[in-house]
């Protein structure tokens, strides 16, 4: 019986795989499997999978004829995976030893459906601890109660996917895969539902997962088109949040939410190319009238003067005419 399903897409990072690997022979075991998706990788990455299928215990190498996005790479892996519980890891980031243990062992004594944990950023030589924003800790909690207030970062805002472990009894419930094809932002609906119908979870302050952040090859880094898909998940979490039994109660969260993070990028607009940029206020301002405008607008009154006169000001731009390029 497979424990552990530990799922690793990879996508052009020879510069980091091998410290991600090394980082996983620091955490195997007999019962944990690696499936390490190679999401068609165009540099030395599938040469040094190959070898880590090989040499890295539990390891399942798998390759994608083309590239898919990471959404799509994990959505493989969690239909190879075999172990009892599931969790992520990116194939640029790595653990520190013997974290998956731990981190096994803390569900398994709090018996919830999700585990949420801290996690440490790296950017070049500097450090920082990023916690759960979940106040109580090593208790079991009821996720759709951690998905409010409104106005304040919560356990949805915190969206990372390898933050945490999960129950095969999700996937069982159809509540683990990706939306696939998200380029972007893909842990927003993925973590909007499991909140919304999971029946337990809880946060542990255990630290060992180490993100590396600014990576020239992430997405994060790269104004292309790929970075809008922001609005097809966004637009995914509002229409199923309103079909919510309590959508009155969780709208304002994740119309609040989608309202900031498009502030966000447009408060950055310069390091998207030309063309995307001028896509981004014609797709954002589309987005702000598709939204419930009631909601909307409290929305807005609850927002800084700054960012509601912005948003305020896009959603009143002409739309494209048909057959005119956004």
């Amino acid at each position: 019986m497979v424990k552990l399903s530990v799922i690793v897409p990879f996508y052009n990072v020879q510069q980091y795989a091998p410290d991600t690997l090394r980082s996983l022979r620091e955490n195997a075991r007999e019962d944990f499997e690696f499936i390490l998706v190679d999401d068609c990788s165009s540099d030395g990455t599938p040469g040094i999978l190959a070898r880590a299928e090989r040499e890295l215990p539990g390891a399942v190498h798998v390759t994608h004829e083309k590239n898919g996005g990471l959404a799509t790479a994990r959505n493989t892996g969690i239909d190879r995976a075999r172990g009892e519980y599931i969790t992520f890891l990116d194939g640029d980031d790595w653990l520190a030893p013997g974290y998956y243990p731990q981190l096994l062992a803390a569900i398994e004594s709090l018996g919830c459906d999700f585990l949420r944990t801290d996690h440490v950023q790296t950017t070049a030589r500097a450090r920082t601890v990023h916690r759960v924003p979940v106040g109580r800790r090593n208790t079991v909690l009821d996720p759709r109660a951690a998905i409010l207030p409104a106005d304040r970062s919560t356990s949805v805002d915190y969206a990372y996917a390898w933050a945490g472990i999960y129950h095969r009894r999700l996937l069982d419930r159809g509540l683990l895969h990706f939306t696939d094809g998200l380029r972007t932002a893909e842990d927003r609906p993925w973590i909007w539902k499991l909140h919304r119908e999971a029946e337990s979870f809880a946060a542990v302050s255990l630290l060992g997962l180490f993100y590396r952040r600014g990576v020239a090859s992430s997405l994060t880094q790269i104004g292309d088109v790929r970075q809008l898909d922001f609005i097809r998940a966004f637009d995914q979490v509002v229409e199923e949040t309103a079909q919510d039994p309590e959508a009155d109660t969780l709208l304002p969260k994740a119309v609040r939410t989608y309202c900031a993070i498009i502030s966000h990028h447009l408060g950055s607009i310069e390091r998207f190319e030309p063309a995307v940029a001028k896509k981004l206020k014609s797709m954002s301002a589309a987005a702000l009238r598709r939204m419930p405008q009631d909601v909307l607008e409290e929305a807005l009154d609850s927002m800084d003067l700054q960012r509601a006169t912005k948003l305020r000001r896009l959603r009143r731009r002409p739309a494209a005419a048909p057959g005119v390029a956004a």
